[in-house]
């Protein structure tokens, strides 16, 4: 009879968690904060992917940004690993986000921007529901962005360039997939208006 494996331990019943390596930490501490950071992050993909799945029964064509999404996620999965990992615990081989993965991201940028017409005003997220999804993503990728930035401005070293730009690009391009997206679905985006008034009384 398999026995079945346990999800809770108590272990971090004290407020820390571990690392990978066995060091355990404040669970506040900025890597934690930046590694859920990131968790959370690839759980609004997550969503913006399922509802992406519902429209892709009358839009063939998002299929392609799924695929993106899918990627997205997994290397979204080996970023949060190597924030887990202090710097003399890393191996040999482990998968960490590299410059050709932020030129993978520039190329589906200017991919998806060829088909959307310049902008010329601001927008505010939101038009489908994929499409609001990803605008949420965007800006949980820019906070994410900013916890490691702080952490290498803080002095430490175990944050690496390549994934700090990783990051800058992939909140460009969930701006740019989140316009594509509610183009391909015909979801008209709200334009900032500067002269914005109430409605009226009812």
């Amino acid at each position: 009879m398999v026995k079945p494996t346990r999800i809770y331990t108590r272990t971090g019943d004290d407020g820390t968690t571990g690392l990978i390596g066995g060091a355990r930490v404040h669970k506040h501490a900025p890597r934690i904060e930046a590694y859920g950071t990131v968790d959370e992050l690839s759980s609004f993909i997550g969503l913006a992917r399922s509802a992406l799945r519902g429209a892709s029964a009358t839009e063939g064509g998002t299929r392609r940004l799924d695929v993106w999404l899918a990627w997205v996620q997994d290397l979204l999965f080996n970023l949060g690993s190597e924030l887990a990992t202090p710097g003399d615990q890393r191996l040999d081989g482990m998968p960490v986000v590299d410059g050709a993965d932020v030129s993978s991201l520039e190329r589906a940028i200017d991919e998806a921007q060829a088909e959307l017409k310049p902008l010329a005003n601001f927008i505010h997220p939101g038009g489908s529901p994929p499409g609001a999804y990803l605008h949420v993503a965007r800006t949980v990728c820019r906070r994410a962005e900013r916890l490691l930035v702080a952490m290498r401005d803080h002095g430490d070293a175990d944050i690496s360039p390549a994934a700090i730009a990783y990051l800058n690009r992939l909140s460009d391009a969930l701006f740019v997939w989140a316009r594509w997206v509610n183009a391909r679905l015909s979801s008209d985006e709200h334009i900032w208006n500067k002269a914005s008034a109430p409605p009226p009384p009812a």
